[in-house]
């Protein structure tokens, strides 16, 4: 067997050569695609009846991939949107493998061929005020925990943050003069930086939180004192989304996620008045079209402008309209 033909260099290319040295991308995109690749090797491999050090590239062929994402659906019940993201990792893992060995092309086309599943579009997310209120009186502040657990919660409604950039921000990334002029420097998808205004509650909320913490020290912690992870943030958030929705029905047809009170602030920003620009650079989105979204679910802002330009009944007075007779002497003349 020659070597360029063995799966196990070209996973470790890809993961530290390309992600890593040629695009750069965010750690969370890297451990995407790592994951993606973590669970593919093993399935192949039993798959194959071959063991993971000795798999080939031959034996990830298109049907591998096929039964494997069928795997991932219903054994461990992704959603479509999952399923496709893991996808999108495997034609990028092909591609680095056929522009790098031409012997490779033919496979890389067959495993490109495995196409994307067109997942139900259910809309967006996200809570009426009176939800997002039911839900930032849920925790106890009275406790240590509970008081972290608003602040998160309160955080993530200020800023529009996702759990990633919630998790990451440090004491150092606050900017809290006073409360009138306080910001937070996020780090968004492509390490791009933005920075948040926050709200007075919201500044003095961290304020009392953070402490005489040092500049390095994560902002939000758990029990042990180690940094929250963005997987600890997702359970905070459906944790208290279930307690609430025992007392808001209304809740209980809805998946509360850090995500879910992102596009809450986008909307309530929307319907606020604000810029549909000014937000995109809030919620750090590259294209206007991501953030336009939010126009398009927001019914109240599109009755609002609806009723705007809606035509008055007719006065009954003389038309508006009247022939100019030069005009249109000048237009047939042409």
């Amino acid at each position: 067997m020659s070597k360029p033909d063995l799966l196990g260099p070209w996973v470790r290319r890809f993961l530290l050569e390309y992600l890593v040295g040629e695009r750069n991308f965010a750690e969370n995109t890297r451990r995407s695609y790592r994951d993606t690749l973590a669970l593919l090797i093993p399935f192949i491999a039993t798959a194959t009846t071959t063991t993971v050090d000795r798999l080939r590239i031959s034996d990830l062929a298109a049907d591998g991939v096929r039964q494997f994402l069928g795997h991932l659906e219903q054994a461990r019940a992704c959603r479509v949107t999952t399923r496709n993201q893991r996808l999108a990792a495997l034609h990028s893992f092909a591609r680095f493998i056929g522009a790098r060995s031409p012997e490779h092309l033919a496979w890389c086309s067959e495993i490109c061929s495995v196409p994307f599943k067109k997942a139900p579009h259910d809309g967006v997310c996200y809570l009426e005020k009176p939800e997002m209120d039911a839900l930032l009186a849920a925790p106890n502040i009275s406790t240590r925990q509970g008081f972290r657990d608003y602040t998160v919660l309160l955080f993530l409604y200020n800023s529009g943050a996702r759990a990633s950039e919630a998790v990451g921000v440090t004491v150092g990334d606050l900017d809290l003069p006073d409360a009138s002029q306080a910001s937070v420097r996020l780090m968004g998808k492509g390490s791009k930086v933005r920075r948040c205004p926050l709200w007075a509650s919201t500044a003095s909320a961290l304020k009392t939180l953070i402490g005489d913490r040092p500049n390095t020290a994560a902002v939000f912690v758990n029990r042990r004192g180690h940094a929250l992870t963005r997987y600890g943030a997702h359970d905070l958030v459906a944790r208290y989304g279930r307690a609430v929705a025992h007392r808001l029905p209304s809740l209980q047809q809805k998946r509360v996620s850090p995500h879910t009170i992102r596009h809450t602030t986008a909307t309530h920003l929307l319907r606020a008045g604000v810029d549909i620009n000014t937000i995109r650079a809030w919620l750090g989105h590259v294209s206007v079209d991501t953030t336009n979204v939010y126009a398009e679910i927001d019914l109240a802002t599109k009755a609002k402008a609806l009723e705007k330009c809606a035509i008055l009944p007719d006065s009954g007075g003389p038309p508006i309209w009247k022939d100019n007779r030069d005009l249109l002497v000048f237009l047939r003349s042409l």
